[in-house]
């Protein structure tokens, strides 16, 4: 029968790389069975008990408290495996004894001075605190530890910022930084597609197939997957876009996220726009608004996204439209057409908000009044609300008129989109209408844009060359599809992108990577491995891992600074 036996080392600390190499060893050795080294974390024991290893001794282990069972074919073999613990840790660090390595992270930063990052990947509760000497020395943090409360996510960032430094993380698996891979990065050639990523195995998956694809990749900044969450608002994603977009080095950027919120989305695609770059859109199950919206282009997948971004590499260089976006203005649309209205919130939902409509594609934007627009708001004319006593607006412009006059009257309004449906049955000639009341809208507020999407064909009753020159003439827009217009009116309504902090310096990313390991040592070893300069910190939980000690001593450590 199979004995297990225990041992607790309260307050010993290693990293969770050792930890594994301790249990392999064990596991090799005679009569072992079965083996578990870990942290006493809960999550850890359940574990332990989950496999057979669970002991009414060992549950006394606490979080801060170094755990090793063993179970073997006899009480002796256990016994014996516990005995060479030891032994087997002092070969590691027999294996680094020649190597000085730093007990914190300030005299690491002395030692290589030159290090513009810093890589953190200890226990999360400890990690916040790591993340945040490392901001006050002015340095990039990539940050691997999860269980970083999203309150201190938040806090991190908004302090990087400030400084024009970048919080990757937390649970951040991957960057690439000037072709040195941080984490789990695959090795990929240097290029001029830069990757923005909430979203580590996503960013792999884009950068390995741009590699296999023949391209090559210029920066792929992590951002940690809670970075499009409404509280955080793409602080890091923001970040990153801005200094892709000023890099010489970079001429198509992706973007690669899981579900974001719609708002946040809306906001860094409509700061995606004013780049002068082509950027590639994949928001992991958020809906394509279209394919195309402008410099957007939306793919439905890693491997795709990887695709577009090789492939707008040799259509050549995006030029930004010449017309600026129309600022701090809502756009209203008017439609006699269902479907149409339901097309255009589609396409724009990605690019304003909020948006809102008696034909939402969500909840949240439902228009609590049809009859009164508020922010960015399509309204489909034809809804029942609007049809008791009326003919549809196909036949009948009066409602449409009425409401298009009201609109214009509101001074916040910067453009109005309309529908023009022509066919049998129809209005015989819509033109003779609208076009008088878009004049007149125009000559009151020459800042007003009115939009058209002109459905029909040259053989219809109404004369489509005929319509759509009056409205052109009355100054209005003529589109012929709506997708045009769409792609036209996310172009000109996107919000100017807000302010994304103090830049972050173009130089950190370009010169040779230099960095500080606080952690896993097989992130130091890979970044050694890489070429890049590496100094590994000797990091241990201060205060043995006492909590509320530690907290006395780091309120006392900001008292003095």
């Amino acid at each position: 029968m199979n004995s297990v036996r225990s041992e607790i080392r309260p307050g010993a600390y290693f990293d969770s790389a050792v930890l594994m190499q301790l249990q392999r060893a064990l596991l090799g050795l005679p009569g072992v069975a079965d083996a578990g080294v870990v942290m006493g974390t809960p999550a850890n024991l359940e574990l332990l008990d989950q496999s057979g290893l669970l002991t009414d001794e060992n549950k006394k282990a606490g979080a801060n408290d170094l755990l090793i069972v063993i179970k073997a074919e006899s009480d002796s073999a256990a016994g014996d495996a516990l005995k060479q613990v030891d032994s087997l840790l002092s070969r590691r660090r027999a294996s680094v004894a020649d190597e000085f390595r730093p007990k914190s992270l300030e005299t690491a930063a002395q030692q290589l001075p030159d290090a513009s990052w810093v890589l953190v990947s200890v226990p999360g509760r400890f990690a916040a605190q790591v993340a945040r000497d490392a901001l006050n020395l002015n340095r990039h943090v990539f940050l691997y530890s999860d269980n970083v409360s999203l309150e201190d996510e938040i806090a991190l960032k908004k302090t990087a910022q400030a400084k024009g430094l970048l919080v990757m993380g937390p649970d951040c698996g991957t960057a690439i930084i000037n072709g040195v891979g941080l984490g789990f990065a695959n090795r990929v050639r240097r290029g001029p597609i830069g990757v923005v990523g909430a979203a580590g195995t996503g960013l792999q998956a884009v950068t390995a197939h741009i590699h296999t694809l023949g391209g090559g990749v210029s920066h792929a900044i992590g951002a940690g997957g809670r970075d499009l969450k409404l509280e955080v608002d793409a602080i890091t994603m923001r970040q990153g876009l801005d200094a892709l977009a000023r890099d010489p080095e970079t001429r198509v950027i992706v973007l690669v996220s899981k579900p974001p919120a719609a708002s946040v989305a809306a906001k860094l695609l409509a700061a995606a726009q004013a780049v002068g770059k082509p950027v590639v859109v994949d928001f992991i199950g958020y809906p394509p608004p279209a394919r195309k919206l402008g410099n957007l282009h939306f793919a439905t997948g890693l491997s795709e996204a990887a695709e577009m971004a090789t492939q707008l590499l040799v259509r050549g260089k995006w030029e930004m439209p010449s017309q600026l976006p129309l600022a701090n203005c809502y756009l209203r649309g008017l439609f006699s057409g269902g479907t149409l209205a339901y097309e255009t919130m589609l396409g724009l939902q990605a690019v304003l908000s909020p948006l809102f409509s008696n034909a939402p594609i969500t909840k949240d934007q439902t228009l609590p009044d049809p009859l009164k627009s508020q922010a960015h708001t399509i309204v489909d004319l034809g809804d029942d609300v609007f049809m008791v006593g009326r003919l549809h607006p196909m036949i009948d412009n009066d409602l449409r008129l009425r409401r298009l006059r009201q609109e214009a009257a509101d001074p916040d309004v910067g453009m109005i989109l309309l529908d023009v449906v022509l066919g049998e049955g129809a209005h015989p000639d819509p033109a003779s209408e609208l076009a008088p009341a878009i004049k007149e809208i125009r000559e009151q507020r020459l800042e007003i844009e009115v939009v058209v999407v002109v459905v029909g064909t040259e053989d219809d009753p109404q004369n489509l060359e005929s319509q759509v020159a009056r409205l052109a003439e009355a100054g209005a827009v003529v589109f012929r599809t709506a997708t045009e217009a769409i792609e036209y009116v996310a172009g000109r309504m996107s919000e100017p992108p807000g302010s994304v902090g103090a830049p972050v310096s173009l130089e950190s990313l370009h010169q040779p990577l230099a960095a500080i390991n606080v952690g896993l040592e097989s992130f130091y070893t890979s970044l050694v491995g890489q070429g890049a300069q590496a100094v590994q910190v000797d990091w241990r939980p201060p205060a043995a891992g006492n909590e509320k000690l530690a907290a006395i001593l780091a309120k006392m450590k900001k008292s003095n600074q």
